[in-house]
């Protein structure tokens, strides 16, 4: 994510410069009584910051989103909407006045180059130029990725917006409409608590992302997309998104999407959103609410400035706990009815075809900020009284014996006693890897690849890459800049199967029996297959301790 949010501004300053593209004339798409006006570059046309909710301002903050029934006018669709706002970013290996400097600078930089909102919920459509309204195009929805607490369709809006990937599946032959959406993040979208739970406002991000696909079901025909071809797609917080929607209302999708891709993300072990009941108590201390006999509500109008500082307080995606996040879709009894590692394994999920997989090193970059963490003692401590709180001695002493301080063991995996910036990085890096990303993977495969199409991957690519070696995010280069996995992405739109055409290298279906996985390769021969049986005996323990010790 960290990586993505770097390229990001550097592509921001590259083409800041940059000379302006001539301009084509406007088109424009009348939606139930307005008018938006996109723009058109390349034989490409956009529509950007199209609001599909109201926006959740006011009495509407903390509470599910509300459709727009109409429009009114004319609306300019050429900027993007406002990102949601935005949690403070923290980096990792700075401490004390250089960290605070450090921090301001980043945020404020970021905060200048993508600004945030509280009315935040628009969505952006690019399409070919030439697609009438009768098209019927696959449709590809982008869910960003960002840890559920940064992230939003503008991030990367020069080179991610869609226009290439776009223009690519007409170059192939295989023609999409592309969408991307907001949604709350952080404590305005994943608020968690009891009062939460009383009041059926739990994941309000993810209800955000529902509510732009019912807003696409009813209108992206306009656009020249077929409603009836959906694919939901993500990275990271995205993919996790993914996931959540496949198993939200116990795997129903309602019609609104047909297959899923995910790239480093699946349904994760979270438990209750009383689980979050400590984040939610120490926003009310610092807004004031503590006294209100209705605290949710006074959270609605206490002013955006107080609670956007107080949710900045709470941990950040960098912080000591790391990946286990303050803020995160958890299970609240309706949306999202239990444990969704529980849901996978009950079989309440879409039955749908869907791609799912894995960089290799998923954990180093998140396993920069416990550098102090130099003993076998801290790592068990850590693990105990930190990540997964309630474990006993002996499920932490099993934890560390599957994953040993041995740097030739840690990740990034296979490059020896290289990368051993601290006694534990490794170690950790290896952990949270396979804890947080490639055991919930291999168990939504487990679980469902006897009864639906499956294929999945795992990237060592750029494995040279000092200290992060194939690192998490690393895989969106082979998306967005051209590479292989953007043309299994296309033609998995088109026809639910990322193979075929002359010359592509067949990605085998993934069964239960099999376990093969494409695996995309640095070097001479760029892909293969291989066999997902890495560290068993240590994700499936991984997956029993999680299952009974939910985030």
């Amino acid at each position: 994510m960290f990586s993505s949010l770097v390229a990001g501004l550097a592509l921001h300053a590259a083409f800041a410069v940059a000379a302006p593209q001539p301009r084509a004339p406007a088109p424009a798409v009348s939606i139930n009584g307005g008018t938006f006006v996109g723009e058109r570059v390349s034989n490409v046309d956009k529509y950007l910051g199209i609001p599909f909710a109201q926006p959740p301002v006011g009495d509407l903050r903390f509470r599910l989103p509300v459709a727009y029934d109409s429009y009114a006018g004319t609306y300019d669709a050429s900027e993007y909407g406002p990102s949601c706002t935005q949690q403070s970013i923290s980096l990792p290996l700075v401490s004390g006045l250089v960290k605070e400097t450090t921090d301001y600078i980043i945020g404020s930089i970021f905060g200048q180059v993508f600004p945030d909102s509280e009315d935040c919920l628009t969505l952006n459509i690019v399409k070919p130029s030439n697609a009438a309204a009768n098209a019927k195009l696959p449709v590809l929805v982008w869910i960003f990725g960002g840890g559920f607490q940064l992230g939003s369709t503008s991030m990367f809006k020069f080179r991610y917006d869609g226009g290439a990937l776009v223009a690519k599946s007409r170059s192939m032959g295989q023609d999409v409409v592309f969408v991307s959406m907001n949604y709350r993040l952080s404590g305005l979208g994943f608020l968690a608590s009891k009062e939460v739970r009383e009041a059926g406002v739990g994941n309000l991000g993810l209800q955000d992302q529902r509510e732009a696909l019912r807003w696409i079901q009813k209108h992206i025909s306009k656009f020249g997309g077929d409603p009836t071809k959906v694919t939901i797609w993500g990275e990271s917080a995205g993919a996790i998104s993914v996931a959540m929607q496949m198993v939200a209302n116990d795997g129903n999708t309602e019609g609104l999407f047909r297959g899923g891709f995910m790239q480093s993300g699946a349904a994760i072990p979270v438990g209750p959103v009383e689980n979050g009941q400590v984040h939610y108590d120490a926003i009310v201390k610092e807004t004031g609410c503590s006294a209100a006999s209705d605290t949710l509500q006074c959270l609605r109008t206490v002013p955006y400035s107080s609670i956007r500082a107080a949710i900045n307080k709470s941990p950040s995606i960098f912080s000591y706990q790391s990946l286990r996040l303050a803020w995160l879709p958890r299970e609240d009894g309706r949306f999202i009815t239990d444990d969704p590692l529980k849901l996978v394994q009950q079989g309440k999920v879409a039955n749908i075809p869907y791609v799912t997989g894995n960089c290799d090193d998923e954990g180093t970059l998140f396993s920069l900020s416990t550098l102090n963490v130099t003993t076998d003692t801290q790592f068990k401590r850590w693990v105990q009284n930190t990540f997964l709180s309630g474990l006993s001695n002996t499920q932490v002493d099993r934890i560390a014996q599957l994953y040993p301080a041995t740097p030739s063991q840690g990740s990034p995996f296979g490059t020896g006693l290289l990368n051993t910036i601290s006694p534990q990085f490794k170690r950790f890096a290896a952990f949270q890897g396979d804890g947080v990303f490639q055991a919930p993977r291999r168990w939504f495969l487990q679980h469902t690849a006897h009864k639906q199409n499956a294929w999945s991957f795992v990237s060592t690519r750029l494995k040279g890459l000092p200290i992060l070696g194939a690192a998490h995010a690393t895989d969106l280069l082979n998306v967005w800049f051209g590479g292989e996995m953007g043309e299994y992405l296309l033609r998995f739109a088109n026809k639910l199967d990322p193979n075929g055409g002359f010359g592509v290298y067949d990605w085998p279906k993934y069964t239960t029996d099999s376990k093969r996985m494409l695996q995309f390769k640095d070097g001479l021969l760029p892909l293969g297959t291989t066999t997902d049986n890495y560290r068993e005996e240590a994700m499936n323990y991984l997956i029993d301790i999680t299952l009974t010790n939910p985030v």
